[in-house]
């Protein structure tokens, strides 16, 4: 987490956020423009003696690069590479200096240090996607036989139990997993085409330069430049916002379940934690509320993606500089989605008893769809929907019991009797395949 922005503890917690920093990006450029080099000094296009004097500069920890010059150098020059060019130069022997860059364009460095630092930021988001997919398998033995009332808009539909409703947030965290280390192990390319895409500066060697970037960089090497065709950073960004909606999914029901008149859920932690600044009795959802604000932030930068994807000819007039913060934005607050749902899906606080006592709070109405069925086959499903509607409106508007009023019915009491009646009323008893589904869930997590 940065100590100097006030609200990094929301949108750049854990480690997947702070390795897309400015900082960060900055240091990959520089990576990239050393791994060229190298790649050049192999081929003997450049003096090994070149590629050693770059490589030793930056491993010696001295290099003084200031971000607030280059942000100054990229509003002049549209793009921070010059001015980075210019810092290393001032730095760095002759040798390096006279063959720094060669062959590579500015959007060949800052695109492949964006793929650079987005493959560390999902190294990191997809362990703590995984941490957090275990945390909530847990949560799913635990609790799958917890009743819960299942809530269709917002209000109490049919029984369901807590364990079904944590699987369902796992299998959305697994696949959230699988989409993001499919994006990192292969649409995470090196961007090499120099000036147009051409490689025309290195002659026929173009191509065995970008293989060896490529190969010390640990990135995959594409078919083409891609310059203008933006889908592999379309992409990247469609897979953080697909998974930030889904972290907003799970802190949502969270924050919906620890409400004061709900209680069915809470989150841990120590001493202060969700605290008010007045009210000293409060103690606010925060880890939920984070996931819902980080999520509440992705559909728009997808959005400025997918805008920019749009691109000029061979080189992007705006929209691809539109990515740059854009992308970095994206993995910060993916990245912190999901350290704080490792967190609070390690430490959430389920109350079987409270869900329990909120699915009886309507008299047994949750269950009129079973009555129904009960009674269909005697009865036709048509006409059993009709009475058993007729007697949840009666109950309602007399206060009094559903299973009173079922029961002064002869079709009831005729087909089904007291004993029947209550089975047909009995939450366990009304699950379907939960059991089922939970189990594909767990195993599915497992593995095989």
């Amino acid at each position: 987490m940065a100590p100097d922005r006030l609200f990094a503890g929301l949108f750049a917690h854990g480690d997947g956020a702070a390795q897309a920093t400015d900082r960060a990006l900055l240091d990959a450029m520089v990576e990239v423009e050393v791994a060229l080099l190298e790649a050049l000094a192999d081929l003997r296009l450049a003096p090994a003696e070149a590629a050693r004097e770059l490589a030793d500069a930056v491993a010696s920890g001295n290099l003084e690069l200031d971000l607030d010059e280059l942000g100054r150098a990229t509003g002049q020059q549209g793009t921070p590479v010059p001015g980075l060019l210019r810092a290393l130069r001032r730095q760095i022997g002759s040798a390096a200096s006279t063959h720094l860059h060669k062959g590579a364009t500015s959007q060949d460095v800052i695109d492949t240090a964006i793929m650079l630092v987005a493959r560390r930021a999902l190294d990191s988001i997809v362990a703590d996607l995984g941490e957090a997919g275990d945390a909530c398998a847990a949560l799913v033995e635990r609790h799958r036989a917890a009743l819960v009332p299942g809530r269709t808009l917002l209000q109490q539909a049919l029984p369901v139990t807590f364990g079904l409703k944590a699987a369902g947030w796992l299998s959305g965290l697994d696949g959230s997993t699988a989409t993001l280390a499919t994006i990192r192990d292969h649409e995470l390319a090196v961007q090499f085409g120099g000036a147009v895409g051409t490689l025309a500066s290195l002659g026929e060697r173009g191509l065995e330069v970008g293989a060896g970037i490529a190969a010390r960089l640990g990135l995959a090497t594409a078919e083409l430049p891609w310059h203008a065709i933006r889908l592999r950073p379309a992409r990247l960004a469609a897979g953080l916002g697909i998974t930030l909606g889904l972290l907003g999914k799970i802190g949502r029901d969270v924050v919906l379940l620890a409400q004061t008149e709900v209680g069915e859920a809470g989150e841990g932690g120590g001493e202060g934690r969700g605290g008010s600044s007045t009210m000293p009795h409060k103690r606010n959802p925060v880890g939920a509320v984070a996931l819902v604000a980080c999520a509440q932030r992705g559909p728009g930068l997808v959005a400025t993606m997918l805008a920019a994807m749009a691109q000029e000819h061979e080189r992007g007039a705006g929209g691809w500089q539109a990515e740059w913060e854009t992308l970095l934005e994206l993995l910060r607050l993916t990245g912190s989605g999901a350290a704080i749902a490792k967190e609070l899906l390690a430490g959430l606080q389920v109350d079987p008893e409270k869900m329990r006592s909120d699915m009886d709070i309507t008299g047994g109405l949750v269950m009129s769809e079973s009555v129904a069925a009960a009674l269909a086959d005697s009865q036709g499903r048509s006409n059993a929907q009709d009475l058993v509607e007729a007697a949840a409106r009666r109950s309602v508007e007399a206060g009094r019991g559903f299973r009173d009023v079922l029961l002064e019915r002869p079709e009831v009491t005729d087909v089904l009797g007291a004993a029947g009646l209550d089975a047909a009323l009995d939450p366990a008893g009304y699950l379907g395949v939960t059991s089922e589904l939970i189990d594909r869930a767990v195993a599915a997590h497992r593995g095989p």
